[in-house]
Parts: C-alpha cells; sequence; structure tokens
C-alpha cells in the first residue's frame, strides 16, 4: 500500500454519490439505496480482490480457486456483484436487475444476510417513472465505479475505513432527515457517554431493544477492544422495529466485522425476540438504548395481558411509551451484573399518574442510580434537552446521584455537541458519585421522597447564580460625574464648530 487512503477522501466520495438523486428523491428514501449500494460495493470488491490473489498464486488450478472462494465471508454467485451490474449499466431495467442480484446474494449468505434485502427494491416507483429511475441507478453504479470507491482491501487495508464511511452517512442522512432522524440514529458523543457510563468488560452480553441502525451498540463493543487490544470477547444483541433501518443495522455490524450478533427485526413491546429457550425474556449484563420519545399507541391495549410481567409496576399512559422500554429494559438486565443506560425526555423525571407510581417503586427498589441532564439541540429530530437514566441491580448504596450537564456544550447552528471534556466530567463526576456545587448532588431516598418521588434535576442541583447587590448611591454618583464630563465635551464641541465656521 504504497499511499494510504484517507478516511475522509472515502467519505467525500460516497457523499459525493448522493449528488444522483438529490433534487430528485427525498433523503429518507435514497439513504437506503446508497448505503445498501456501498455494502455491495465493498462485498464486490472483496471478494475481487481476494479472487485476483488467488488467481495469481494458482493460475492454472481454476477448481482450487472455486473451492478457496467458498470459505468467503460473503459468497458471491456469478453475474451477482457490482462489477456485472455496472457493465450493463446503459442497457434497460436496472433496478430489476440489481434487485435480483440482491437475492441471490442473500440466497447464497442465507445465515447472514435472510431478509437483509426485502425492504429495499432498486425497482420501486419511488425513483420515478421506468426510464428516470433507469438513468438515476446507471449514474450511481457510476458513482461507486470511480477509483476513489475502490474499496479492495488490497488498496484501502482495514476495515474500519468502510464501517466508518458507512456511519459518515448515517449521520449526515441524521443532519438532514430532520424529524424522522430520531429513529435510527443516536449522536456519536451521546453513544460515547453511554458506553463509558455502563463501562462494558469483557465478555460482557450487550443489548440494545430499539437498536436502530446499531451505532450505539457497537460502541459499547468498540470501548472493549479499545481497553482489551481488540477483543471481540462480548457479544451484541438488538432489536428494531423497521425493517429498512433493522437492515441498516445488520449492513453496519458487517462492515464493521462485528460478525458476531444477533439483531432481531420486531416491535421490542408487543412482540421481544431476544428471548431464552423457554419463552421468557433473554438477560444481559448492559442494556442500552435510545429509544422513541413518547411513543404513542406503543402497545397499551395488550400491557397488563403480557407475558413477561413487564409491567407489573404500573402500565405507563397509552400516549406515551417512554416507561414501557425503561420497564422492559430493566426486565431484561442479568440479577448480578445488570446494568443500563436509557434516554428519556425529561418528562419521565416528574409527570404524574401512572408514570408516578413506577418512580417510586424504582426508587423503592434502589434500582435508580444516576439521572444526567443533557443539553438541549443533542438529538436529531427533536430540539428539546433529553436526560440519561442509569439504572443497576446491584447498587453500592442506596442514594441516587443528579448531575446537571445541561450548560455544557459546543453550541452548533442546527445541533450542538458534547464535547471530550464534557464527557469526560460527567463521567468522572458520575464515578466519584459525590455533589459537586452547581453540577452534582447525590440524594438520599428520604429526600426523594419528601418530594414525592419526582425527580426534576433542578430540585436536587441548585444552579442558581446570585447576582451582584447593585449599589444605588454609586451607580447615581458615576451618572452624576458622566454628565459632568458630557458638558464640558458640548462646551469642547462647540468650540471646534465656531472655529470651524459653523456656529456665529
Amino acid at each position: 500500500m504504497s499511499n494510504p487512503i484517507k478516511q475522509d477522501e472515502i467519505n467525500k466520495a460516497v457523499w459525493a454519490a448522493c449528488d444522483t438523486f438529490r433534487g430528485t428523491v427525498s433523503a429518507d428514501i435514497y439513504k437506503d439505496y446508497v448505503l445498501t449500494m456501498l455494502f455491495l460495493k465493498y462485498i464486490s470488491d472483496v471478494w475481487q480482490d481476494h479472487y485476483d490473489k488467488y488467481k495469481e498464486e494458482y493460475g492454472d488450478e481454476p477448481e482450487l480457486i472455486a473451492e478457496m472462494m467458498k470459505t468467503e465471508r460473503f459468497i458471491l454467485p456469478e453475474s451477482a456483484n457490482f462489477y456485472a451490474l455496472h457493465k450493463r449499466r446503459h442497457e434497460a431495467g436496472n433496478g430489476e436487475r440489481i434487485d435480483k442480484a440482491l437475492h441471490a446474494i442473500e440466497e447464497a449468505n442465507i445465515g447472514k444476510l435472510r431478509d437483509v434485502f426485502q425492504d429495499i427494491s432498486f425497482n420501486s416507483n419511488k425513483l420515478g417513472e421506468e426510464a428516470t429511475k433507469n438513468e438515476l441507478l446507471k449514474d450511481l453504479l457510476e458513482d461507486f465505479d470511480k477509483d476513489t470507491l475502490n474499496l479492495r482491501p488490497s488498496r484501502i487495508g482495514k476495515l474500519d475505513i468502510i464501517g466508518n464511511a458507512y456511519e459518515y452517512l448515517i449521520k449526515q442522512f441524521a443532519a438532514d432527515s430532520g424529524r424522522k432522524a430520531g429513529e435510527f440514529y443516536t449522536p456519536p458523543e451521546v453513544s460515547e457517554l453511554m458506553a463509558e457510563l455502563v463501562n462494558p468488560k469483557e465478555g460482557d452480553e450487550i443489548c440494545d431493544p430499539t437498536c436502530g441502525s446499531g451505532s450505539l451498540l457497537m460502541k459499547c463493543g468498540r470501548l472493549i477492544q479499545e481497553r482489551h487490544k481488540g477483543s471481540k470477547k462480548y457479544a451484541l444483541y438488538g432489536q428494531e422495529a423497521i425493517g429498512s433501518t433493522w437492515a441498516l443495522a445488520k449492513m453496519n455490524m458487517f462492515l464493521h466485522g462485528e460478525d458476531n450478533h444477533r439483531i432481531e427485526w420486531g416491535d421490542t413491546i408487543r412482540n421481544p425476540k431476544l428471548l431464552d429457550g423457554d419463552d421468557s425474556l433473554k438477560h444481559f449484563d448492559i442494556v442500552v438504548a435510545n429509544p422513541p420519545f413518547s411513543l404513542d399507541k406503543w402497545g397499551h391495549g395488550s400491557a397488563e395481558a403480557d407475558k413477561f410481567g413487564r409491567f407489573r409496576r404500573g402500565i405507563p399512559p397509552k400516549t406515551k411509551g417512554d416507561y414501557a422500554f425503561i420497564l422492559h429494559m430493566i426486565e431484561t438486565m442479568k440479577p448480578k451484573s445488570g446494568r443500563m443506560a436509557v434516554v428519556a425526555p425529561h418528562g419521565v423525571l416528574f409527570r404524574g399518574s401512572s408514570e408516578g407510581k413506577i418512580r417510586k417503586k424504582l426508587i423503592e427498589e434502589n434500582l435508580l442510580d444516576t439521572v444526567i441532564g443533557l443539553p438541549e439541540k443533542l438529538f436529531y429530530g427533536t430540539g428539546i434537552p433529553a436526560a440519561i437514566l442509569v439504572l443497576k441491580k446491584k447498587k453500592g448504596d442506596d442514594k441516587v446521584l443528579f448531575i446537571d450537564a445541561s450548560r455544557e456544550f459546543q453550541s452548533g447552528k442546527n445541533q450542538n455537541q458534547l464535547s471530550d471534556d464534557n464527557i469526560k466530567k460527567i463521567v468522572e463526576t458520575y464515578q466519584a458519585r459525590e455533589s459537586v456545587d452547581k453540577y452534582a448532588y447525590l440524594a438520599t431516598p428520604e429526600e426523594i421522597e419528601e418530594n414525592d418521588f419526582n425527580l426534576n434535576i433542578p430540585r436536587y442541583v441548585d444552579t442558581f447564580e446570585e447576582e451582584e447587590e447593585i449599589d444605588l448611591m454609586a451607580v447615581r454618583a458615576e451618572r452624576e460625574k458622566l454628565k459632568g464630563e458630557l458638558a464640558e465635551l458640548e462646551i469642547k464641541m462647540d468650540g471646534y464648530l465656531k472655529e470651524l465656521g459653523y456656529l456665529s
């Protein structure tokens, strides 16, 4: 590799490939096409790279090469690859050809890719009438054939570059997609903070029951790799309700080399899929999630008869599903090592009725460990500030730590961010578990009970800054002095104007 490829070159090239669709198709539709094409291009390049290498070594033994290619991570049937599609790009029927190729790849890799491409159709009329669609897809195939997007391992080296490019695209789409973005993406700084809070260790089973495109889950895995010399001794589990987003998560995992994952497709509340053999919920060392905020129609109707007993502490309100996800997560923590971090709107801290009863139970059972208030405008698709709740099955004390981190952030035009220093301060405060003036407060169960189990952060962390008292006599004296100076200036000004002949 004489000239190692730079990450931002790849990022720019994949982002430029979106120009094909801009102004013709909306971002929340075309993102699935671009991301799927990136996946197809990558697995085609890896296949070709390995094939060419074997051909160099065993050129006159095609049967041996064919046998060796059967052990590839992804098997590509003949003509079901990027190059075959690119070759025929000027012919009619691009959409149908791409769909057939994806179907053939899925069949050849059914254990890994079952259903991954079922929600995406390049032959869909979402891309316009036949002639328009064919032209768009020809352009897309040409965009991905550019030299910059030659993704062969012999050229780009580490798999990380592709995974990072995929994440980069997802982040750009989230920034572009407004309201829908929260459904598939947690900002990387928030993922980083949550991963640090739950402190993943080797051997941990880690779950995100509303995993979106999987970035929060993978952040936990990466932390273990960073701390244990690249160790892959952990397992990632997830569930995602939206089919196209579930497919993104699967591709995202493979592009990051995370083959040891189990991501299920389905509604976590109505139909949890991560079960133990005996039809009970599987338990995890770590559960993390950024569920949809205050989800309406979350499954209230069937909650009372929930066969997993997740709502025995109370049934969340019909139009606000926040506690449905929180209670599900609590139920899936391992009895000793279980710990969880969840993003939620501030309403979960103080709203009354059934939510108030659930909060009371969580305090009485000593499950709630820490409440962290975050700055506003951190999340895509909503400007409201959110909080992170940390809960543990086995706590070291019976107190709750409140951290008000809402005033420390890097401000941006549309989106605010947490800096490395902001994250470090939150994590260090969380680990020290002590009160910090105007930033954190360690509350006893008695104090929380006195507040009627209201967890609103300002009740515990006093951030009020007293203004200095104003000395009115000093202000009056300053005014008199300025008045005198102004009178002198007026006299001087009149003198100058007389000299210049403006005043007689």
